[in-house]
């Protein structure tokens, strides 16, 4: 009798599990398994979004001749000594231009400030296309002044630099990284400053290092033009000569060095000249860490004694 209601009972427990499982079909182990199912689907969704890195550059030979017949094929780019794939490349003849022109007038330039303004003035009227680029006029010596507004009209900003007149002391630093923050930084097209200075800051709140920055983050080529009396780099006042070139190699520019005031013309026509003898490239880092890390580029030609002229590299975003 008693064995009979124990078969009784393992039956409702066998019919209890049964049940059970028809309500509750899935178990711990079918659910890992289901997960890890799914994890390839949603590796396939993940998107890593690394933006496109643009350079523009200019090539010279041993003379310091442009050189403007390179292809893709003769470069070699590397970003922190790893090497990138080129997306992108062309020759850079028609790119509108954005300039912010920056004269010093403190009491340190007096004597050549006369030629500053014509060979200026010059450069503009050859340079500004109406309706396709554009310029500012900034002055800077103890006081930083916007003269004249971005215009496409040569005739106003010629207007507004024969009205300058020499100051007092210097902020050459604080007058270009305020330029780059207010004035270029959200600009499209070949951006770049062009700084008449003797080189000499002796008033400034920002470093060089801060400025660079700046200018970096701002994707601004600085070209300068010394305003030192003897023309040859270093030989009166290598401090302030070499500030000014470090300015130009480390964002992309040109410094010049002009043996007397009348050769000033000179070099505004040998930089007209650069602008419309460049190239571009761009591409997308192999690092995509979103670090806001500074990221060294290096462009290296084929062709033996060519000498890259690009900024020296950029910041990754963040976040």
């Amino acid at each position: 009798m008693f064995g009979s209601h124990l078969k009784i009972f393992a039956g409702f427990v066998i019919l209890f599990f049964c049940l059970a499982l028809l309500v509750f079909p899935q178990n711990p182990t079918s659910q890992v398994l289901d997960t890890k199912a799914d994890e390839p689907d949603k590796a396939k969704n993940l998107v890593v979004n690394v933006e496109l890195v643009n350079v523009l550059f200019s090539v010279t030979d041993r003379k310091g001749k442009l050189v403007t017949d390179l292809t893709q094929k003769e470069l070699k780019l590397l970003e922190d000594n790893r090497i990138q794939s080129i997306t992108n490349f062309s020759r850079e003849t028609d790119l509108p231009l954005t300039i912010s022109l920056l004269i010093d007038t403190s009491t340190s330039i007096r004597d050549r400030f006369k030629f500053e303004q014509e060979a200026a003035i010059d450069f503009l009227y050859r340079t500004i296309r109406p309706r396709k680029d554009k310029a500012l006029l900034i002055t800077f010596d103890s006081a930083i002044e916007l003269v004249q507004d971005y215009t496409d009209n040569p005739e106003v900003l010629a207007k507004a630099i024969r009205q300058v007149r020499p100051g007092g002391g210097t902020k050459m630093l604080d007058a270009i990284y305020l330029a780059c923050q207010e004035k270029l930084k959200s600009e499209t097209g070949r951006k770049l400053i062009i700084l008449i200075s003797d080189g000499d800051d002796n008033l400034s709140l920002e470093t060089v290092n801060s400025t660079l920055e700046m200018a970096q983050r701002s994707d601004v080529a600085i070209f300068t033009i010394s305003t030192n009396s003897s023309g040859f780099f270093g030989l009166t006042a290598p401090k302030a000569d070499k500030l000014l070139k470090r300015l130009a190699d480390e964002t992309g520019g040109r410094a010049f060095f002009p043996f007397k005031a009348e050769d000033l013309s000179q070099s505004f026509q040998d930089i007209a000249t650069e602008l419309r003898s460049q190239y571009s490239l761009a591409y997308r880092s192999s690092n995509a860490s979103r670090d806001g890390s500074f990221r060294a580029i290096k462009i290296e030609p084929e062709r033996k004694n060519l000498r890259v002229k690009s900024r020296k590299g950029y910041y990754a975003p963040r976040g």
